[in-house]
């Protein structure tokens, strides 16, 4: 890439030696360079070395340029004197923003509605000032960009959807973020990213390096259920710092590694190796995991995972079949495992013919933060039922993100005991949208309503 680019630059520059050399140096140098002598400094204002910069910085056209009708040279000036101190952010974030937007349109166009203009320096120095805080130069510019979204579902920032439960993160504008600021004790100085109407779940970022958190990374709360003190809030960390929480989210999109499902983004994570063949019949398997309904203290890790079962479309018409029975063998990160199996799917018995699909959601809870579980399905064929086989289904893994504890607690003195894991929920996610607001129900409850134990 290095030596095309160096060959480009060759062809396209004059033949002054000088010019090559300068073809290869950075705006900053550029300047330098410009200040030595009358000849260098005639030399640096040639046009098509800041046509290369503002390429690299500001994604700029050649439909831009005659657009504004003036030099390369002028329009970096005029772009660096609005997004300068974004220089370092400005191209990888801008170059997110026309990806996902070029895919909404395409997948989820009504979201691309919902996405708002960006905000200007002084509405964001006004934010500062509010906060009491700075902002991430990141952060910023990517606000530069799009002032986040309008508050609708379903949320930029994914969905996820089982049973009765859902989840849709709307990505905030600064606004509305500066109003939800945290200076409470267990959450100073932290800054919502997110907002779930449905289960009132935000992502936050760190503002400053406080109670346990380090500055500028972005997580998911979570309340110690063993301490005393309601202040002790445990964290799922989602990212080191808004670029890379920010870029990783849009290339899970964009690559397909979050499904679309009813013009939605779902956040289930799918792994290469979790698919297996079996016969004319292919079982692959995503993950997803759950921080609305997952706690540090005590260990309570909920997960629900997507399989998708079909049928060659190159297979016989005899060797149409019917899903009579699963098996489970659950192995968690400390070594326990369970045999769990029973009748159906999620209260079903599926038919597969050549090219039909049957996808269904389920859901399992864990104490460590780390397991896998694999399995066969039991399948009878049609045209004769006493034919039964086996259909594997692939070993997949489910890991919890990183948590961190904040620095001080106190421990209640009897721990809350922690509840039964559920093996295979057997609930179908419905993504009808028809939910209800969960805030403050009690998570034991609502986990008690529609996970249910199957043994």
């Amino acid at each position: 890439m290095a030596a095309a680019s160096s060959a480009l630059r060759v062809d396209l520059l004059p033949s002054d030696p000088l010019l090559h050399v300068f073809s290869f140096l950075d705006f900053r140098d550029l300047v330098h360079c410009s200040y030595v002598s009358r000849r260098l400094n005639e030399l640096s204002k040639h046009n098509l070395l800041w046509k290369f910069l503002c390429c690299k910085h500001w994604l700029l056209t050649d439909a831009d340029r005659v657009q504004s009708g003036v030099s390369w040279f002028c329009l970096f000036k005029q772009n660096y004197k609005d997004l300068g101190r974004y220089i370092q952010h400005y191209a990888t974030l801008r170059q997110a923003w026309e990806e996902l937007k070029s895919f909404l349109q395409q997948r989820c166009p009504r979201m691309i509605a919902s996405l708002k203009e960006g905000t200007t320096e002084v509405e964001l120095n006004t934010m500062e000032a509010q906060i009491g805080c700075r902002l991430p130069d990141d952060y910023r510019c990517s606000y530069r960009i799009h002032n986040g979204q309008k508050l609708v579902i379903p949320g930029l920032m994914g969905s996820m959807s089982l049973s009765n439960h859902y989840r849709s993160e709307v990505l905030l504008d600064v606004e509305t973020a500066a109003g939800g600021f945290q200076q409470r004790k267990g959450m100073r100085h932290c800054l919502p990213l997110t907002f779930c109407f449905h289960t009132g779940l935000s992502q936050y970022v760190a503002l400053q390096p406080a109670e346990g958190r380090r500055k500028f990374e972005s997580f998911y709360p979570c309340p110690d259920q063993t301490a005393q003190d309601p202040s002790a809030i445990d964290m799922f960390i989602t990212g080191s710092c808004f670029l890379e929480w920010f870029t990783t989210y849009v290339h899970n999109v964009v690559t397909g590694e979050y499904p679309i499902i009813r013009d939605q983004i779902f956040r289930y994570v799918h792994d290469s190796g979790c698919v297996a063949t079996t016969g004319d019949i292919t079982v692959s398997v995503s993950t997803s995991f759950l921080p609305e309904l997952s706690s540090v203290h005590p260990p309570h890790f909920f997960f629900t995972y997507r399989i998708r079962i079909e049928m060659s479309s190159g297979a016989s018409p005899d060797a149409a079949c019917q899903l009579d029975s699963r098996y489970w063998k659950i192995t968690t990160s400390d070594g326990n495992m369970e045999e769990v199996q029973g009748p159906g799917v999620v209260g079903e018995f599926p038919v597969l013919t050549p090219g039909k699909v049957h996808e269904y959601a389920s859901c399992t809870t864990f104490s460590t933060p780390s397991e896998y579980m694999e399995g066969h399905y039991t399948f009878h064929r049609l045209v004769n039922k006493e034919e039964v086989f086996q259909v594997a289904i692939p070993r997949f893994h489910m890991v919890c993100p990183p948590f961190r504890e904040p620095t001080v607690r106190t421990r209640k003195a009897t721990p809350t005991a922690v509840p039964p894991r559920c093996d295979e929920g057997d609930r179908e996610d419905d993504e009808s949208g028809n939910f209800g607001d969960l805030r403050g129900i009690n998570m034991a409850a609502l986990e008690g309503a529609w996970c249910p134990r199957h043994i």
